[in-house]
């Protein structure tokens, strides 16, 4: 929706109000063109004409489309998935749209952000996980991983008063990491809120660029995953948790080779008893 934008040759003030309206989606949904004008410090004739200019008829036709997109249900989807392949390989479809999302969250993904990801994790007393939804499977492949090098991992509830039974002991020594995919929820607010009291660092896992309260957290890691009607890809995420899982195992060089070589051995001895699954 917005990518087009980049390559639209707007005028100064129309690329005020396109800077602006991504960062403001669900405000801009109800504000009238004289409010964002105002705001903007722009004429009401300069939000007026934007509109075309952005490939719409009207603020209706792009407000329409924008509830659209708040209220896309797995089935709709779907549906634009199975319709973006219908009619070619699905292999190949499927493999450009991934390559498409790992680009865009490798653009993202510097080396002093990961190092600084790193780090913060490697530091920490224990490392909380807030993983709801389809995101647990990301919250194991990550526990499973550094539960091998020595890393101490809490799964947190996925939703509701149970969150608080594990949120009550973290601390300043301790981090948690959050995946915040497609809206705030309730209980990334909360852990949000506390941390400012209980002085834990956060580390927000994201598939929106501009994710509400993400200036609250402290370390912010983008990962692309498609538009918010679209089908959701996990590579994206996947390739953030793998880029913390080796960048830790490099860090810790030593200590990592020994765990595992730990691992070979009691493997060897006693494989023949607890033979793998």
């Amino acid at each position: 929706m917005y990518k087009e934008w980049r390559q639209r040759a707007f005028s100064p003030n129309q690329r005020i109000i396109a800077d602006f309206i991504p960062k403001n989606e669900q405000r801009v949904l109800y504000m009238t063109e004289q409010e964002i004008a105002d705001e903007l410090k722009l004429s009401i004739a300069s939000v007026s004409r934007f509109w075309k200019a952005a490939g719409y008829k009207h603020a209706k036709d792009f407000k329409s489309q924008l509830r659209f997109r708040f209220e896309s249900t797995p089935s709709v989807k779907m549906r634009d998935a199975m319709q973006r392949t219908g009619g070619t390989s699905l292999p190949l479809t499927l493999l450009d749209i991934c390559s498409h999302h790992l680009e865009e969250t490798q653009r993202y993904l510097t080396d002093e952000l990961l190092q600084r990801s790193v780090d913060t994790l490697i530091a920490a007393r224990y490392i909380y996980v807030h993983s709801p939804g389809p995101c647990s499977g990301l919250a194991e492949l990550l526990s499973y991983r550094l539960a091998r090098f020595g890393l101490d991992l809490k799964r947190m509830a996925a939703s509701g008063h149970e969150l608080l039974e594990t949120l009550m002991h973290a601390g300043k020594k301790d981090v948690v990491l959050i995946f915040g995919f497609v809206q705030l929820l309730p209980e990334t607010e909360v852990i949000l809120d506390q941390a400012q009291e209980a002085g834990y660092q956060v580390i927000l896992i994201t598939d929106r660029l501009v994710f509400p309260r993400s200036q609250d957290a402290d370390i912010v890691l983008y990962a692309g995953r498609g538009e918010v009607w679209e089908f959701h890809s996990m590579v994206g995420p996947t390739y953030i948790i793998e880029n913390l899982i080796l960048g830790i195992g490099v860090a810790r060089k030593d200590a990592s080779l020994r765990k595992l070589d730990k691992l070979q051995q009691l493997r060897a001895q006693y494989g023949s008893k607890l033979p793998r699954s």
